[in-house]
């Protein structure tokens, strides 16, 4: 990829399409080099920490992304597809699933919760291109990527619970409580103060002893760990916090130059200039995003590759049974629409803007890191291949229907927009 990459961005589809070709070629019904079994607990837990680490560093990666103010109006958009969108897309799903299908309703609920999500990964061709695109539709499309990877694990408790292998409490309070609103506020709030509190701190020190100099990686993944491994300990959701944790390290920059860019701040940079620059009163805050941005999307890029390579391995013809297929056309053509729409009625949205962002709801690793862990979680049961085989037959047909749209309508967009 390193070799090819100048070209394949001039094809007309995303590189995530031909990853999964290549997956296909290795897996069981080519060279057979990939093997990976969701009927074998250990190769689902393998998926699930390989899926685990790609959303956690792609959603620390969005977080940093999205400079506008909190309190601006933009946001909006962003929180209502994560929220309202979300909620009509599992319902939808469900009403799909259990009336149609006639799954169970815990089955139902989990799929819908499974599928809900739309990646923060795959998503990349769609969303913003740096922190200073101010497009309506980039903006949103990248902020429901990393808020609803998080707002989706409550209704996959839900789904857990209603099959029971989950406490719910009488009449569903406990999971009002704790999964819906400690782990998702909880969740919010732990990577917020950590994102802030380490930001400030290796601000103080670079400017003030010229310490903590250097290793940006470190102290990228050192903030990803942090978050994430403090949030569970306090039982709230650890997407949320590391998706809060690069919003607020962000924010910290913003407010230290809030009228400039972080490319006009920082000026040429030369790797003489690098101590310079990052120990420099005005320009280190700028310095520690940048680095910090430029090492999560290099590792975005690597997860991936690395995951869809895998799903191209997992196909078999069982994953395109009619009824996984219609399913997922209903998906990602009638039911995201629709929930875009309803929830976006009232905000001033132009036509073309509002269709985009109803058409690139795209599924991905989220939706496979959520099946892992449904998987791990309620084991032994008959409907693991219904999951399994519903989840990797929607994500396909939203990696090569989006993948093959997203250059082009993204063009004629821009074309529009000048």
């Amino acid at each position: 990829m390193g070799l090819i990459d100048s070209m394949v961005k001039r094809l007309p589809m995303s590189p995530s399409g031909l990853y999964l070709l290549v997956g296909m070629a290795l897996g069981p019904g080519g060279a057979g080099l990939i093997v990976l079994d969701l009927t074998d607990p250990g190769h689902v837990k393998v998926l699930e920490w390989i899926t685990e680490l790609a959303v956690l560093v792609a959603l620390f990666g969005v977080g940093l992304r999205m400079r506008v103010q909190m309190t601006y109006r933009v946001w909006r958009l962003p929180v209502r597809l994560a929220s309202v969108a979300m909620l009509l897309t599992i319902g939808g799903v469900c009403a799909v699933a259990a009336g149609w299908l006639q799954v169970p309703l815990g089955v139902a609920v989990l799929l819908g919760a499974i599928l809900a999500p739309t990646d923060p990964v795959l998503a990349s061709d769609v969303q913003m291109a740096d922190t200073e695109d101010r497009d309506v539709v980039r903006y949103s499309l990248t902020g429901e990527g990393g808020l609803n990877d998080g707002t989706a694990f409550p209704f996959v408790m839900l789904g857990l619970g209603l099959l029971g292998y989950h406490e719910l409490g009488p009449w569903g309070g406990r999971w009002m409580a704790v999964d819906l609103v400690w782990s998702t506020l909880g969740g919010l709030a732990v990577g917020g103060l950590l994102g802030w509190l380490a930001s400030k701190t290796i601000l103080v020190l670079r400017l003030r002893f010229h310490e903590a100099v250097g290793l940006e990686s470190f102290l990228t993944l050192g903030l990803i760990g942090v978050s994430y491994g403090a949030a569970l300990l306090l039982h709230t959701y650890g997407f949320l916090a590391v998706f809060a944790a690069g919003l607020a390290m962000r924010q910290v920059e913003r407010r230290e130059n809030p009228a400039t860019s972080p490319a006009e701040v920082m000026g040429p940079l030369h790797t003489a200039d690098v101590e310079t620059t990052s120990t420099h009163a005005r320009k280190a805050a700028a310095y520690l995003t940048h680095t910090a941005s430029e090492f999560s999307f290099n590792i975005e890029r690597l997860a991936e590759l690395c995951v869809t390579l895998l799903i191209g391995a997992m196909l078999t013809r069982e994953v395109f049974h009619a009824q996984y297929v219609a399913l997922a056309l209903l998906l990602i053509c009638l039911i995201r629409p629709l929930a875009v729409y309803a929830s976006t009625f009232d905000l001033p949205l132009a036509r073309g803007q509002r269709r985009l962002t109803a058409w690139f709801g795209i599924r991905g690793i989220g939706s496979l890191y959520y099946l892992a862990y449904a998987l791990t979680h309620a084991a032994g049961e008959e409907w693991r291949s219904f999951l399994i085989h519903a989840t990797l037959c929607t994500v396909v047909f939203s990696i090569v229907l989006h993948g093959l749209t997203a250059t082009p309508l993204m063009a004629f967009y821009q074309r529009l927009r000048r």
